[in-house]
């Protein structure tokens, strides 16, 4: 799919979270790929967090980005897993208004072809809450790079065709 390149880009301010128990910014190999990725595209990253492993908090920080206006997007990495201490996406259901179930399934599809069968203990997951649209990937950096290289950097590019979420954002509080 092509871009046009007769449209104007708009960049888009996004805001990172990771979730881990175990690492800080100076660890954060799958954080600083997404941020290098954000900054490269032309896009604000916003602002970048590290949470632990813990829901309340991960609630806590999205309803923050959600009501900040300047913030546009929320990505987040780490917790969606299938352990007892991987919450990310029910913290996403918490917040959501709408779930975008093919960015799940789009994204299973691409990581099965570098990692096989093992994608399906990933729930990456996307929403939308209260206007701003949530992505939830896995914590490895081969799994960020497939979500950002083949979904999120056409989807959030305004001169994506045929369609983009980006040209929806101002779409997205309509009753």
């Amino acid at each position: 799919m092509p871009i046009d390149e007769s449209r104007p880009f708009q960049p888009v301010r996004i805001a990172l979270l990771t979730v881990s128990d175990s690492r800080g910014l100076t660890e954060d190999r799958s954080g600083d790929a997404l941020a290098d990725r954000i900054e490269a595209a032309g896009h604000i990253l916003a602002d970048r967090r590290i949470e632990k492993d813990d829901r309340s908090a991960i609630v806590a920080r999205l309803h923050a980005w959600i009501d900040d206006p300047q913030v546009d997007c929320v990505i987040t990495t780490g917790g969606t897993g299938v352990t007892g201490r991987d919450v990310t996406p029910e913290a996403l259901a918490q917040v959501q208004d709408k779930e975008i179930p093919g960015f799940g399934e789009l994204f299973r599809w691409l990581s099965y072809q570098s990692i096989g069968t093992s994608t399906i203990q990933s729930r990456a997951t996307a929403c939308v809450a209260r206007g701003t649209y949530i992505f939830a990937l896995p914590g490895s950096t081969g799994a960020v790079k497939d979500a950002w290289d083949g979904i999120l950097a056409s989807q959030l590019d305004s001169r994506f065709r045929p369609c983009n979420f980006v040209e929806l954002m101002p779409r997205l509080l309509e009753r």
